[in-house]
């Protein structure tokens, strides 16, 4: 039997998921991560993106929109602002708020806030991707 260690995604509202992996893989701010039973321990930042573990030879794929990521050896807590399965995600939905930020991206409007307008545009490339249609 393969190695395997605990890993949680829990948001505000919910508990995303619990349960053993062999490995996960996230996007942390200075690039991916892939963390294997009996990593070193770890903190840090997560950005938008596809949160993927292996679990009994099936990847898991979960887009997470940022947070914290935290390491031990046996476990891996991923404390995120909103987070959901790819099974959960809304594609019509995702699909929509990509083209709404993309608008706002190419408006040339002074009250635009590009800062976020850019951050909804990773959160919704991020739900595309988990759910296999980027």
């Amino acid at each position: 039997m393969a190695d395997t260690m605990e890993l949680r995604v829990i948001t505000p509202e919910r508990v995303v998921f619990s349960g053993q992996v062999e490995m996960v893989v996230a996007r942390a701010v200075d690039g991916e991560l892939g963390i294997l039973p009996r990593h070193a321990p770890l903190v840090c930042v997560l950005r938008p993106g596809v949160l993927r573990a292996k679990q009994q030879r099936i990847e898991l794929r979960m887009a997470v929109s940022g947070g914290f990521m935290q390491v031990r050896p046996d476990r891996v807590v991923i404390l995120a602002d909103a987070a959901e399965r790819a099974d959960e995600i809304d594609i019509a939905r995702a699909l929509a708020a990509k083209r709404r930020a993309e608008e706002r991206l190419r408006s040339q409007r002074g009250d635009i806030d590009h800062a976020r307008a850019k951050a909804a545009l990773e959160r919704a490339i991020a739900r595309l991707r988990a759910a296999g249609e980027m």
